[in-house]
């Protein structure tokens, strides 16, 4: 029963990773594994460090350490989730850009009040943090760049790094991001088309990204956790500009369009309240 929740985590986390705008990481956090999940791969960067260098009892000895079950579980729900919804996500925000933004503004704004319980002590640290991560969000997040034409195969290694790091970082969108720089639309094309030389560089920069970043992460959290909160709640905020949805979509927001307030909304309110649900059932399966 646990490696299926595992495995359901896993697809959620991936439909998210691949909507411009919607950060893995945020599900990560709201399913209640987001130390659990830094942890295991921070195991896993010690031991292919360790091996790497030749250090083959050690390296096993930390192979062992890896919560594999968890991991391949989730993992496994990632790229179903990917395979399965791309084609079918692309059409949603190229159809009903608006509705399907405000969905996903409730699903991250649910998540803010999610992560700020997660906070053990509020103090000038933590909302510092908070406050200067969210502008600068904020103001990062309305840069945008054209698509590239015919990326170079070593782009897609750095779209797998970008990839990974949103995935461990909540309200740090890896679509968007790859939107920002211009190869979303390359890489949601390879994933379509099943092309495996594209598909093999993104699977090995993310690879990469999860190795050198995952071991950063894990030392601040034991070290710093209120800190670090603190900063993963001012990039869910500064991310809202990503998806507010009045009346650009998926876009920031320009004045002048007409609006339509009503299923938006009422979409904005669902996601809302979804988030909320899921982080009570996930911290109920955490206490079990």
């Amino acid at each position: 029963m646990q490696h299926l929740v595992n495995l359901v985590r896993g697809y959620l986390i991936g439909a998210a990773n691949i909507i411009p705008g919607v950060s893995g990481g945020t599900l990560v956090l709201v399913l209640g594994i987001y130390e659990r999940l830094v942890h295991t791969m921070r195991t896993g960067a010690g031991a292919l460090a360790a091996l790497l260098r030749g250090r083959m009892r050690e390296g096993i000895d930390r192979l062992k350490q890896v919560e594999w079950p968890f991991l391949i579980a989730l993992l496994a729900g990632v790229a179903v989730a990917t395979v399965s919804l791309a084609a079918l996500l692309e059409r949603a925000l190229e159809d009903y850009p608006q509705r399907t933004a405000a969905f996903f503004f409730g699903l991250v704004a649910a998540s803010i009040v999610v992560a700020w319980r997660l906070v053990r002590r509020w103090g000038a640290g933590p909302i510092a943090v908070a406050a200067v991560v969210a502008v600068a969000a904020f103001f990062v997040l309305g840069l945008r760049s054209g698509e590239v034409a015919d990326p170079p195969i070593w782009a897609f290694l750095g779209a797998g790094v970008i990839a990974a790091v949103a995935m461990i970082l909540p309200g740090i969108s890896g679509s968007f991001v790859l939107l920002m720089i211009g190869l979303y639309d390359a890489v949601l094309a390879a994933v379509n088309d099943r092309d495996a030389t594209v598909l093999t560089a993104v699977a090995v920069g993310a690879v990469v990204g999860l190795a050198l970043f995952s071991t950063a992460l894990d030392e601040l959290l034991r070290r710093h956790h209120d800190v670090v909160m603190g900063g993963l709640i001012g990039l869910m905020a500064g991310s809202l500009r990503v998806l507010w949805p009045w009346p650009d979509g998926a876009e920031t927001a320009t004045l002048g369009a007409p609006v339509d307030w009503g299923i938006p909304l009422l979409l904005a309110v669902v996601g809302f309240a979804a988030v909320l649900g899921i982080g009570r059932v996930a911290r109920r399966l955490e206490r079990a």
